[in-house]
């Protein structure tokens, strides 16, 4: 379950993942599975060799994308979340959900 993201951002998330960019939305997340995480960055490129080629500069596998629906993308989680976000500049994003504590 997401929280934490407003529809508009949403909205540019899906918009640049259909036009074939790899767009980046971290939000609030919760998941059994997972209780030591409290967010989760969704890394999207409806192009997926696009999406492999730029998973394979952070050690993403090609199986671990998501392609359930019509947004392909990677679930990132911890320090590799804490670090993608880092090396695309995505500082707005580190900031806004506190991620700076990540110490994995």
């Amino acid at each position: 379950m997401a929280f934490g993201v407003q529809p508009k951002e949403l909205k540019k998330w899906k918009e640049r993942v259909e036009k074939g960019e790899v767009a980046l939305l971290t939000h609030y997340w919760y998941d059994p599975r997972f209780p030591q995480y409290r967010t989760v960055t969704k890394a999207g490129c409806s192009n997926l060799k696009k999406l492999i080629r730029w998973g394979k500069k952070y050690g993403l596998k090609p199986q671990w994308i998501d392609k359930r629906n019509r947004y392909p993308h990677f679930d990132l989680m911890g320090k590799k979340q804490l670090d993608i976000l880092r090396a695309e500049g995505c500082t707005d994003q580190i900031h806004r959900f506190r991620l700076e504590e990540i110490r994995e």
